[in-house]
């Protein structure tokens, strides 16, 4: 994918958002929360400076988005300094090894813990989401 073909990606995601656009594949088509859900509203609140409606949004907020910049950040990187380079050789950030594997498995634990918790009621859940139905039939 070429920069510019991720600038277009971006601005689909951006008018998604400004639109109220469900983006959850799971909560828009059977109206349940994935485990993530809250965590785009919750960026975009702790980038206004919103810490506490942040937390509220999503509690690992503070964890999920930096890894996520990370995650993105180092592919773009990899697309700008050597689209040439062969994928499979070494990237500038190492994802493998027992240590990555580890933080993957404490993060997916948390995230999942976080989602269960979230159904019974603890961290401002369960998190009210809109499924592709309601969108649609939502009066604007």
């Amino acid at each position: 994918m070429t920069l510019s073909g991720l600038a277009v990606l971006s601005a689909l995601v951006a008018l998604a958002v400004w639109v109220d656009f469900p983006l959850c594949p799971l909560a828009s088509s059977f109206g349940v929360p994935c485990p993530g859900c809250g965590l785009t509203r919750a960026t975009l609140a702790l980038l206004q400076g919103d810490v506490h409606a942040a937390l509220h949004l999503h509690p690992l907020v503070w964890l999920l988005t930096p890894l996520f910049v990370l995650f993105v950040g180092s592919g773009l990187l990899e697309l700008v300094r050597a689209p040439e380079r062969e994928p499979w050789r070494a990237s500038p950030i190492r994802w493998r090894g027992r240590v990555f594997n580890l933080v993957a498995g404490l993060v997916l634990s948390l995230t999942l813990g976080v989602w269960m918790l979230r159904f019974a009621g603890y961290f401002g859940g369960p998190v009210k989401v809109t499924s592709l139905t309601a969108w649609l039939t939502a009066k604007r």
